[in-house]
């Protein structure tokens, strides 16, 4: 063999030179150098600014704190004005309204001896019932402890904060100061005021400073005590905590500011010649990385797009099903392997065609053309698919499912349809052998059922025939006697018997070849006395022969059945004859006290779940016997499940399918007070 030259000879790989190694080994430092700098400028500016923040916080809180000390003193003067004369219980109420109406954060004024026995009392009007729910003597050894420090400290002098339960559920932290009482230098009583610490942030706090800010007395261990205002959102919090000192307590005060976000580029950098300088080396940065990103994508994109080609030609060649596609006017754009196997031609030969497609059969050409101008006019098939018939390249017919969908490109606009083409050649195959054997299968059950049923027939054609001969034995001897004294309506009577044993025969045999033919399947409309009818003498023969008494009820306004006449009757022949074998000769008899089989047919009042726009016809055999059991129940319809010595198993699931065939319905129940009862129902024609 002879080598072919590549179109385009290669050049040999070059050596890489030690100066253009140092090159960009100087150029990688140079951007290691630049970036090291910036993450430092970036980092020294972010830490600056943090600190700068932090420490602005930190200043606010102790300002939160200075001014509810402040506050909190300025009370203690307010508080002293209510002894600065010597007052009653009753004429010191309503100054300790007026300053319990100007201070929202107190809750309670007491007047206590030096015992802390409960003088005079006054509550907030802002809160009702604020120890409604407790009672006070709770509250007692914290307001005792108060009252302890102030007279070590001779001034005023607060609790620990408790947490007391209001009503609805709710609660509140409050704190006891006590103040006390001295007139001439001796002391006379304590004045305890009930503090909440809600109120004391929402009152003694700067409103102003303290907008867009929040601000809560915590526990050491950052549990929130009181909340005056949370900062919204989920932004970065800078948070300052200081200590409110006051004489016998200290308050955690917890102060949290939203971080100030500076926007643009600028936000990250203190001054201006930082920022250019940063922009710079970041534009550099950015320039770099993004040369390599874009190399790096368009090489991985290459590559997947390389495998993704291969991939779609691999499953695209492994494909059984057909794939088409067609542009708005109709023209064959792709094909796949599997439709052109199907079809007999090359995708050389299919692509590019128009209207009408070669694998159209000729006599179809018109419904296929005015289908298609349909399509195109945009009034779409359904998605579910339709079925159609292609013709090979040698002229051979095979049906197929189309299933076509709109054909959209990366815009959204519908370029034409792709259509899904699957061969139903085996399908259609499968399907008529599967109809072949239940043809046979009935058949095989309908010669099953006439050879049981042959003794019965020699039986009962001998009474017929027997009588024939009677009456034609008794004729001849009327004739061989003296014509003048032969009596001529015995001889009318005689020959007249002859004729209905005859037609009784001939029903007899009749009925059973009419049964056991085999022909297509018409349905037609059918009066249900006419199927009854039909297989009426052989079930007579079985019930005489089992001693069982046969009970037909048609009733009077049955309609016609729309129904495959051999078929049914083998489903009621069958029905019927199960049942007079579940009545055995020596059974026991049924509440009437015969051996009763019913059959009867009457038009169904209520229309079966689902098809309330049709009529339909009901068909009862009921049976006396001994019933059927859960475990016989549940293989009923099962095809060769039988109870019987000899049967196959077949007869039940055959009818079940006939029926189901027909639309209707075949079901069983227990008969009153013993026995079955079948149902099965047929549309009216």
């Amino acid at each position: 063999m002879t080598a072919v030259a590549p179109p385009y000879p290669s050049s040999p790989a070059r050596p890489r030179s030690p100066l253009r190694s140092r090159r960009w080994l100087l150029w990688g430092a140079l951007l290691l150098l630049v970036a090291l700098m910036l993450g430092v400028m970036v980092f020294l500016a972010r830490e600056y600014e943090e600190a700068r923040d932090q420490a602005a916080v930190e200043s606010d809180a102790a300002a939160v704190a200075s001014d509810i000390r402040s506050a909190l003193i300025r009370n203690v003067q307010t508080l002293q004005s209510l002894h600065s004369v010597v007052p009653t219980p009753d004429s010191w109420m309503a100054p300790a309204s007026e300053v319990l109406a100007r201070h929202r954060e107190m809750v309670r004024l007491e007047w206590r001896d030096t015992a802390t026995r409960l003088i005079a009392f006054r509550n907030t009007p802002y809160m009702a019932e604020p120890f409604g729910t407790m009672s006070r003597e709770v509250a007692l050894p914290d307001m005792r402890q108060a009252c302890e420090a102030a007279r070590r400290l001779s001034g005023p002098a607060f609790s620990p904060s408790y947490f007391w339960p209001l009503r609805e559920g709710m609660g509140m932290e409050f704190m006891e100061m006590c103040l006390p009482v001295v007139r001439s230098g001796v002391p006379s009583g304590f004045l305890v005021v009930t503090y909440s610490l809600p109120g004391i942030l929402d009152e003694l706090g700067n409103k102003d400073m303290l907008r867009g800010h929040g601000l809560a007395f915590t526990e050491p261990d950052g549990t929130r005590l009181a909340v005056h205002s949370a900062v919204q959102g989920d932004r970065r919090v800078l948070r300052a905590s200081t200590l409110l000192d006051l004489p016998g307590h200290s308050l955690m005060l917890q102060l949290e500011s939203p971080r100030v976000s500076r926007s643009g580029f600028f936000g990250l950098f203190p001054n201006l010649l930082t920022a250019v300088v940063g922009a710079l080396s970041l534009a550099l940065l950015a320039v770099m990385a993004m040369l390599g990103r874009d190399m790096r994508r368009r090489q991985r994109a290459e590559h997947n797009l390389a495998d993704a080609l291969a991939f779609r030609k691999a499953m695209e060649n492994s494909l059984v099903t057909g794939l088409r596609a067609r542009d708005m006017q109709g023209r064959v754009t792709y094909v796949n392997p599997a439709f052109c196997q199907m079809v007999g031609f090359s995708p050389e030969e299919l692509i590019g065609t128009g209207l009408p497609a070669p694998w159209w059969p000729p006599e179809l050409v018109d419904e296929y053309q005015q289908r298609q101008a349909i399509r195109l006019a945009g009034q779409t098939l359904p998605r579910e698919g339709y079925e159609s018939v292609f013709q090979r390249k040698d002229g051979t017919r095979f049906p197929v499912l189309i299933i076509e969908a709109p054909l959209i490109d990366a815009q959204g606009v519908q370029t034409g349809f792709m259509s899904a083409i699957v061969d139903m050649t085996e399908q259609r195959r499968v399907e008529d052998l599967n109809r072949t054997s239940q043809e046979r299968l009935q058949a095989t059950a309908r010669l099953a059922t006439v050879g049981e049923m042959a003794s019965l027939l020699s039986h009962e054609l001998n009474q017929p025939l027997a009588a024939i001969s009677s009456y034609a034995t008794g004729t001849l001897n009327l004739l061989d006697g003296p014509m003048a004294g032969l009596p001529q309506a015995d001889l009318q009577l005689a020959m007249r018997r002859i004729g209905e044993q005859a037609d009784r025969a001939g029903r007899v045999i009749k009925s059973v070849a009419d049964f056991v033919r085999r022909r297509e399947h018409v349905r037609e409309a059918i009066a249900p006395a006419a199927l009854v009818d039909a297989i009426q003498p052989l079930l007579s023969l079985q019930a005489k022969k089992q001693d069982i008494r046969l009970q037909i009820s048609v009733a009077a306004d049955c309609p016609s059945v729309l129904c495959d006449r051999t078929m049914v009757e083998q489903v009621l022949l069958n029905l019927a004859r199960n049942g007079m074998q579940a009545m055995p000769v020596g059974d026991p008899p049924s509440h009437s006290g015969l051996r009763v089989l019913t059959l009867r047919v009457a038009l169904l009042r209520q229309p079966a779940a689902g098809r309330a726009h049709k009529r339909w016809v009901e068909f009862t055999v009921t049976d006396h016997g001994e019933g059927l059991s859960q475990e016989v129940q549940a293989q009923l319809f099962t095809p060769f499940f039988t109870t019987k010595s000899e049967g196959m198993g077949l007869g039940l699931s055959l009818c079940r399918t006939v029926i189901e065939q027909h639309g209707g319905a075949l079901v069983h129940e227990p008969a009153q007070p013993r026995g079955t009862v079948f149902r099965f129902t047929l549309p009216a024609g």
